[in-house]
């Protein structure tokens, strides 16, 4: 069926009174906007769903959420698996994250499946350190991570913490599939569900075991630190308030701030609109305080706090924005000789990283015999390389990738902002300490390891023709094979489409230049766009900067010209 087809189709099995129906039919006769919601049911990709809330089979909705989970209900039963293991469930502030939550919670227990259901929302690490704490079988998280506040998620982990990949996700999509939309889905209200002891709240136990983890984490001892360094932190409205708030003061710092008009949940984002701390506008009542009080470091986590960023005074009354690359290579550097000085380095350890993210941090790496394992993007790859590295003898150390996510301790298989955020907290302590600012660090490690520089461009494309203009531009890159770049010549072309080397399909393709210059390309697996990174390294910080230019706009030339 078309687009129309299935829009008249929802509309006659729609009950009438249905909000679902209602919504549908406002849009009568509007098939820009029936196509959108209907030229596809929403994909069940990275980990999970993603998309625009509201009617439709592009959207997340009662109907998407409730089959998705009858699928990996109908999974677990299949699997051998004991249901009895049960499924942890965690949520954001977003609209509908709390009902869906609920909604999927009630599905799973009338099919026999143990559910454990936070009371209120959660971060993201947490529920990766409960899956794990509690031996459950999966988790499931009902966020859209840093997306506008239109959109949620599904995001689904099974046991070892991480998020669904391979033949679980193989199995969960085939499961979600043989169903249809408008199925009878059993399902039990959620006070039945707890009096059967299907369902079973967690809380303030989780809470102080997942916190407990995270000071145990700490690198240096007090007398190293001064914990008068002043910090703001935002969490954008999200589920980062409480844990920065408790930590920071279980672990002595006399001088954390948080911004108040971005403390309380808000499913609104009011006062930021696009929740992403990666981009700098995320920061803009953070700088305000920051320059009120004088801080000393900046930082924010999206809605869900799986991802953190940070902002450094710029010596000119503002402050300027690290990028993932940089934060993760800080981290790097600090946990390593941290870990070297006491002792703590494990002979074998092991860093993870995607393979669109920088060489900096594998630089500083090597330096300290760290040996460096590449995975695809997105954490579900990178953190499902640890059993590997396990197997071959290595101790987990660190994962990042450029998209300012870092998973510091092998206990959360999952970007964790609330332990970053604390080690940058810790780090910026130290240097203090020192008589150091972390822009100080920073510069040091440019001087002995190289000045890196990157840029990333993320071209948005909504909709059938947005993806269409996408498909066009991986065809014509791929099938082009260009053989220089302006001046820059390509000296290896590594196209990911069938797997390369020891790394599964995906559709990227990264073109090396040369003396550490290179670029990828790749369709985001959850937002509606096509990213670009640009990296070059030198003894210099200019000649880097202008070799990352010089390529991107020889990029952007070709991209304009593909319609």
């Amino acid at each position: 069926m078309n687009a129309v087809e299935t829009y008249n189709l929802w509309m006659e099995k729609l009950p009438d009174g249905d909000p679902m129906k209602e919504e549908l039919a406002g849009i009568a006769g509007n098939e820009a906007e029936i196509t959108d919601r209907f030229y596809q049911e929403i994909v069940f990709g990275t980990a999970g769903l993603r998309g625009i809330c509201g009617a439709g089979t592009n959207r997340m909705n009662e109907k998407t959420v409730g089959r998705a989970t009858q699928g990996i209900a109908n999974y677990i039963k299949k699997s051998g698996e004991d249901p009895a293991k049960g499924v942890v469930f965690a949520y954001d502030c977003r609209y509908n994250s709390k009902e869906f939550s609920e909604l999927a919670a009630e599905i799973l227990a009338a099919n026999g499946i143990k559910v454990y259901l936070f009371p209120s929302l959660r971060p993201t690490p947490e529920l990766s350190f409960a899956i794990r704490k509690l031996g459950a079988l999966s988790g499931i998280n009902m966020t859209a991570s840093h997306n506008p506040k239109e959109y949620n998620g599904y995001k689904v982990y099974w046991s070892d913490g991480a998020q669904i990949s391979g033949a679980v996700s193989d199995g969960m999509l085939k499961e979600i599939q043989a169903l249809d939309l408008f199925d009878e889905f059993p399902r039990i209200t959620l006070e039945e569900a707890i009096e059967k002891g299907l369902v079973t709240m967690l809380g303030e136990q989780m809470d102080r075991e997942y916190y407990d983890y995270v000071k145990s984490m700490k690198q240096r001892p007090d007398e190293m630190l001064d914990k008068t360094v002043r910090v703001v932190y935002t969490p954008l409205n999200g589920a980062g308030s409480i844990p920065y708030r408790v930590l920071s003061e279980e672990l002595g710092y006399t001088n954390f701030m948080i911004v108040p008009e971005q403390k309380d949940p808000d499913p609104e984002f009011t006062t930021v609109g696009y929740p992403n701390p990666e981009d700098p506008k995320g920061f803009e009542l953070a700088e305000k305080l920051g320059k009120e009080v004088g801080a000393e470091v900046l930082i924010a986590t999206d809605p869900d706090s799986d991802r953190m960023a940070v902002e450094i005074p710029d010596g000119k009354g503002g402050y300027t924005p690290l990028n993932g690359n940089q934060t993760g290579a800080m981290l790097i550097a600090y946990m390593a000789e941290s870990k070297k000085d006491t002792g703590r380095l494990p002979k074998k350890a092991a860093m993870i990283k995607s393979i669109v993210t920088g060489d900096f941090g594998r630089k500083i790496c090597e330096s300290y015999g760290i040996k460096v394992y590449e995975a695809l993007t997105g954490f579900k790859n990178i953190c499902g390389v640890i059993p590997r590295a396990e197997k071959e003898g290595y101790t987990y150390f660190y994962g990042y990738e450029e998209s300012i996510g870092s998973a510091p301790g092998e206990p959360v298989r999952d970007k964790d902002g609330i332990c970053a955020g604390m080690l940058i907290m810790e780090m910026a302590a130290y240097y203090k300490k020192k008589g150091m600012t972390l822009g100080d660090a920073l510069k040091e490690m440019y001087e002995k390891y190289g000045w890196y520089a990157e840029d990333q461009v993320s071209v948005v494309l909504k909709g059938k023709e947005g993806a269409d203009r996408i498909g066009r531009i991986m065809d014509k890159f791929r099938a082009g094979k260009p053989q220089s770049f302006g001046r820059f010549k390509v000296k290896k072309i590594r196209d990911y489409l069938h797997g390369y080397e020891d790394i599964p399909a995906s559709n990227v393709l990264i073109f090396d230049l040369g003396d550490g210059t290179w670029f990828a390309m790749r369709p985001s697996g959850t937002e509606p766009k096509i990213k670009f990174y640009y990296y070059a390294v030198s003894d210099n910080e200019e000649t880097s900067k202008e070799r990352v230019a010089s390529i991107r706009r020889e990029v952007d030339s070709m991209i304009e010209q593909i319609k």
